[in-house]
């Protein structure tokens, strides 16, 4: 019995003095460390052990110092404005004056449409609710611009024509396939914003783009291209007049 106490304090002593000489071994990698390898936390509640843990690769009250830096102190600079470069700041303006100026086409297309000597009470009605989305659209992008901390900075916006009659075509099919190109160049400089947004390496306003308006235009192209091939097959008498009862039909079923 005495052999084998023996033999059991024998090999605790070893195991001990291995276990220490590990831990001196180990204690210059752990103190080579920077603060963002460690964080010393306290024991639960009620011990007096406080431990070390290490591979803790976040310390939000040291990297967050850097950004305090960044907030303006200047009133006339944005506090939510982060990570949005100037460049798509200007993009969004010019983007917000082509939704303004197509509007406003639309607008005078309206307003042609509805007089009692043209009186196509289909066409007026698709001009002016199609107006009324593109300003919806530059009211949409203002906002955005105030939600990064842009700035909005409106332009001028140029006068219409006001007679969308036509010798060959006829006012309807002239002032549709108007429309039409009006609608491709709008997806065309919506694209360049979003050329804008993935060289500045700005994914939310890339996404916003996506999202908000290109699926939109998309449809929209389609649907004013169908509107143009059948105006150009009724012609310029009596079928457009069908083609306008169809428009009224159609919006006061989507109604």
């Amino acid at each position: 019995m005495s052999l084998l106490k023996a033999a059991i304090t024998a090999s605790s002593s070893q195991s001990l003095s291995l276990f220490n000489s590990e831990n001196a071994r180990l204690v210059p990698f752990l103190n080579r460390g920077s603060k963002l390898d460690r964080i010393a936390v306290s024991a639960t509640k009620g011990s007096s052990n406080n431990r070390v843990l290490t591979g803790v690769l976040f310390e939000p009250f040291e990297e967050v110092k850097k950004e305090l830096d960044l907030v303006p102190i200047v009133p006339q600079d944005s506090l939510a404005r982060h990570k949005f470069n100037v460049e798509s700041e200007s993009a969004i303006n010019e983007q917000i004056n082509v939704e303004y100026n197509v509007s406003y086409v639309y607008h005078a297309m309206y307003a042609y449409f509805d007089r009692d000597n043209v009186a196509l009470r289909g066409l007026a009605k698709f001009f002016k609710e199609s107006s009324e989305e593109e300003r919806g659209h530059a009211e949409k992008l203002m906002e955005y611009q105030n939600k990064r901390g842009g700035k909005v900075k409106l332009q001028s916006i140029v006068m219409p024509l006001s007679e969308f009659d036509h010798a060959d075509k006829g006012d309807a099919l002239h002032a549709m396939e108007l429309a039409l190109s009006l609608e491709k160049l709008t997806n065309e400089k919506l694209l360049n914003l979003h050329n804008v947004a993935s060289k500045t390496g700005d994914v939310q306003l890339a996404d916003f783009v996506e999202s908000e308006f290109l699926g939109e235009q998309v449809e929209a192209i389609k649907k004013i291209s169908e509107y143009v091939a059948q105006l150009r097959r009724v012609g310029k008498g009596h079928g457009v007049w069908h083609f306008d009862q169809t428009l009224l039909e159609e919006e006061a079923a989507a109604a």
